[in-house]
């Protein structure tokens, strides 16, 4: 007896394919998603979980514009909520250069949408009393906060079983062949899984899956070191970030401070993420404890590393897969937690016949000249 058709199949399990997963079966096919493991639980599940408009690719702005309400508003579309926060966001300049990069990139921002403002060390006090006395400027933006990365692989699990999605946890795919009418996804220890349509929404991984179908787009691996302090007395509320992009920090209700800023680890997308730089931890945590002294209080509980996906040019690769009728790929988004709801619903809504909201990305532009024709 052969295995049964799905309409669609979505291989990757992290917010992007989680979301496009969701909103396909809510649209009525009849869908399943795979991960290796459980869902949510790589780049989706140990981020920092920052919801901001302080982000490196400004045009990406509108997009975090509408994920950032999608996931205050979690517990109405998604039927659980994530803890999310919403709060003030401060991008602050410690030197001169810091400054005019400061004034530069709010410039870029406000240019498409961010409520951006440049303000002087005195009004930045005055939203974070905490801040180091050495901050020269900073950037406000009344639209920031986070979310607790670690609750989101329960929430859209049971989202998924309720929309009548089949969740493939454990599942680790290894290729893909096409024929029948559609593809036959081959999984390690398992039989094949069957499915008219085909959704690629690996992270990291999207270099080897894209491979599966002959193409060859280059995926690059960053190795974040993310650190978790003890808990603290109340030091800071808003969401904090220095100009030169080398710090996020934030204070859950909890007490605990988390410290990012893509100071990078050791790893690959093989082995995931193996061991931390130390030079690179102490530094992380001497710029945390020199914008906000009070963390001199505490100590580092815990450090962990999130492998984040980067295209050659560093925006996302969002669309209808290249020569291969039915395949569609998501992924390699710059702040992709925070705009990854949205993102999943405008590829939902592409795969479902309708006119995605905002354009969507055109992985073709990533295609080496060499690369192979698509799947016959």
């Amino acid at each position: 007896m052969s295995a049964p058709m799905f309409d669609v199949a979505v291989v990757g399990g992290g917010v992007m394919g989680a979301t496009t997963a969701l909103m396909l079966a809510r649209g009525g096919l009849r869908t399943v998603i795979l991960d290796r493991g459980p869902l949510c639980r790589e780049a989706s599940g140990v981020n920092a979980g920052t919801l901001t408009l302080h982000m490196t690719r400004a045009s990406l702005i509108p997009y975090a514009v509408r994920g950032h309400e999608l996931w205050l508003s979690a517990d109405q579309w998604l039927g659980r909520g994530v803890a999310a926060v919403s709060t003030e966001g401060l991008s602050l300049a410690f030197t001169p250069a810091e400054e005019e990069m400061l004034h530069a990139r709010a410039a870029a921002r406000r240019e498409y949408g961010a409520p951006i403002e440049i303000v002087p060390a005195s009004r930045a006090r005055a939203v974070e009393p905490g801040l180091s006395d050495q901050v020269r400027l900073a950037a406000y933006c009344p639209i920031d906060g986070f979310a607790s990365s670690y609750l989101t692989g329960r929430a859209y699990r049971e989202a998924l079983v309720e929309a009548g999605a089949v969740v493939r946890e454990g599942a680790a795919v290894i290729g893909v062949d096409s024929g029948d009418g559609g593809f036959s996804l081959r999984i390690a220890g398992a039989e094949p899984v069957r499915a008219r349509r085909l959704v690629l929404a690996g992270g990291v991984w999207l270099e080897e899956m894209l491979g599966w179908l002959g193409l060859r787009i280059p995926v690059k691996c960053l190795i974040n070191q993310l650190v978790v302090t003890e808990r603290l007395r109340p030091v800071m509320r808003t969401v904090l970030s220095v100009a030169n992009g080398l710090l996020s920090l934030k204070q859950f209700a909890n007490g605990t401070v988390l410290i990012g800023g893509g100071w990078q680890g050791i790893g690959d997308p093989k082995r995931g993420g193996v061991q931390t730089i130390p030079e690179n931890l102490i530094g992380n945590t001497r710029l945390a404890r020199w914008v906000i002294p009070a963390l001199a209080e505490t100590r580092v509980a815990r450090i962990w590393l999130g492998l984040e996906a980067e295209t050659a040019d560093a925006m996302p690769m969002i669309g209808a897969v290249p020569g291969v009728p039915d395949a569609f790929v998501i992924g390699s988004v710059h702040s992709g937690y925070t705009s990854g709801p949205y993102m999943g619903r405008l590829l939902a809504d592409l795969i479902l016949g309708r006119e995605p909201e905002r354009p969507l990305f055109d992985p073709s532009r990533l295609l080496e000249p060499q690369a192979a024709p698509a799947l016959t």
